[in-house]
């Protein structure tokens, strides 16, 4: 089978991971193009990779040949950009979050279905082995009718992370701590346990940061079954530690903590898998990862489009997130509970 040709736009600092799963699957997919609006970025980028290099976005839009872009670029630019590809033929992979409100993300869902191609969202922690595991349990049935659960976030950035410019705006990223750094683990608890149907939260922007929007979050859940929960998420967590899911079953519990999963039955019966520590990202370098699990989500992409199916985070997936995101926003300018859109 030949190799999928996938162009890459955006070369700036989440580029590193992307780039590294690109090489490590070149048996399956060549890099038809890299592109940056920066000319800076772009002789930073041909430095560190042999790929080439483009001198527009009009360039790979052309070119026939691209079969799919990763888009890398800030979340106020993924409609009008994924909109472009989608109606040029090509299929979408898109780093996180869809866009910057959900009407915008709505609107980029849309595009890519008219337009008939595929649509994947960077969500990587869905596959994180440890959590894997966790969903084959809760779809088992092994811990039972859902009890409760904890979420927590506890990630630590410093002032200059927020000092560079756009960096935790509305207009730039759509928000702080929930749509930037918590929607990786709010992702993953989603998919493990469902939507929550209403939340209860305040959110406020801390004295640690000098910064526009959110750097934490609390909040009260309530989910289908009856179920209740509770969530913090965090920016001002020094020095930074792994996100936690506690899960409480009928029959036992179930802590995912980073890339470590801890089971514990009633009738006594325990074990633990994964590697404690890792994961990584939640301090001061947002970028201290493997790209483990970003050469997953590569992958499935590619196993997508030759199956002709939807990547297994799509567009109306990774818009379930956003959902709870604008209810616990909504709960804290309110003042009250807030219902959770279900779709």
């Amino acid at each position: 089978m030949s190799r999928h040709r996938i162009a890459l736009v955006g070369l700036g600092m989440a580029v590193r991971p992307h780039a590294e799963s690109l090489a490590d699957l070149d048996d399956r997919v060549e890099v038809a193009w890299a592109f940056s609006p920066s000319a800076e970025r772009r002789a930073s980028f041909a430095a560190d990779w042999t790929m080439p290099i483009a001198d527009s976005l009009e360039q790979i839009l052309a070119d026939d040949t691209v079969e799919a872009v990763m888009l890398l670029t800030p979340p106020n630019t993924h409609l009008e950009l994924a909109t472009a590809c989608a109606r040029a033929g090509k299929h979408v992979l898109l780093e996180k979050p869809v866009e910057v409100t959900t009407e915008r993300a709505e609107a980029l869902v849309r595009e890519c279905r008219k337009a008939g191609v595929r649509l994947g969202l960077v969500l990587q922690h869905r596959f994180r082995p440890s959590g894997l595991r966790l969903a084959e349990l809760l779809a088992d049935d092994r811990l039972g009718r859902l009890v409760g659960v904890d979420v927590s976030v506890a990630n630590w950035r410093p002032q200059s992370y927020y000092d560079q410019p756009g960096r935790g705006t509305l207009a730039r990223d759509g928000g702080g701590v929930l749509i930037t750094q918590a929607i990786h683990t709010l992702d993953l608890a989603i998919a493990l346990l469902g939507l929550p149907t209403e939340v209860s939260a305040f959110a406020a922007t801390s004295p640690v940061h000098e910064m526009e929007t959110e750097d934490i979050v609390a909040a009260a859940l309530r989910f289908p079954n009856g179920a209740i929960g509770t969530l913090c998420a965090t920016t001002t967590a020094y020095p930074g530690y792994p996100e936690r899911i506690f899960v409480i079953g009928e029959k036992g519990t179930a802590s995912l903590v980073g890339t470590t999963l801890e089971v514990r039955y009633h009738d006594g019966t325990e074990f633990n898998e994964g590697e404690a520590g890792a994961g990584g990202g939640t301090g001061a370098d947002p970028m201290a990862f493997p790209n483990d699990y970003h050469r997953s989500v590569l992958a499935d992409f590619l196993n997508a489009i030759e199956a002709g199916r939807d990547p297994k985070i799509s567009g109306e997936e990774a818009l379930r997130v956003h959902y709870l995101i604008d209810a616990l926003l909504k709960s804290s300018e309110l003042g009250r509970p807030a219902k959770v859109r279900q779709k």
